[in-house]
């Protein structure tokens, strides 16, 4: 059996941290995975942001609502759930990704959870499991599966190397220089060959 892993912000739908920097007109909140490696000084980082400019949840929700999947992403995925199991790896939170997930037809999702106080406030974070995209796909390939996994940063590196078959799509310019190993992709029709194309490979192991 083969499952599919896939990264969710900057393959399936912008970036939504990067959307509430545009919303608000606050140029930190752009700072991405793909620029900070470490996701608890990122994640840190945001939280103090959001305390600064006196931002709750709601107005991280408020944009949210008006956000949807990039072009083609819906497509791409109701194919590869036709002929793969599919997951969603993501270190987003579940407080945000919902209304997104929905409109993307509900697949699977392994993400984390927010902290949030009674007015709104978003205090702490609580991780599903440190590195969880590497474990999730060690996981499945104790349960013999076979797994190909795809993401575009920083975060979704051990998912790659732990995973059968791993590649990029959509990813920036300094990640390929600091990750070759990993193919790039550029478009969903070109990330839906190279799945395909490793899922037959692996079949013949």
């Amino acid at each position: 059996m083969q499952v599919v892993c896939l990264d969710l912000e900057g393959v399936l739908i912008p970036e939504i941290w990067i959307a509430f920097a545009e919303r608000t007109g606050i140029a930190e909140f752009r700072r991405t995975t793909r620029e900070e490696p470490d996701y608890d000084k990122l994640m840190r980082y945001r939280i103090a942001l959001l305390a600064q400019h006196g931002l709750k949840l709601a107005d991280i929700q408020q944009v949210i609502g008006g956000m949807a999947p990039m072009e083609g992403a819906k497509a791409f995925l109701d194919d590869l759930r036709c002929r793969y199991q599919v997951i969603i790896l993501s270190d987003t939170f579940y407080e945000f990704a919902d209304p997104l997930i929905q409109q993307l037809g509900r697949p699977t999702l392994f993400c984390h959870k927010l902290v949030v106080d009674e007015a709104g406030v978003v205090r702490d974070y609580t991780l599903r499991q440190p590195d969880q995209k590497r474990h999730a796909v060690n996981a499945l390939k104790s349960l013999n599966f076979q797994v190909i996994a795809a993401g575009d940063s920083y975060n979704d590196t051990g998912m790659l190397g732990a995973a059968d078959a791993g590649f990029f799509i959509h990813p920036p310019e300094s990640i390929i220089a600091q990750f070759p190993q990993y193919p790039v992709n550029r478009s969903y029709a070109e990330l839906k060959a190279a799945i395909d194309g490793a899922a037959m490979q692996l079949l013949q192991r």
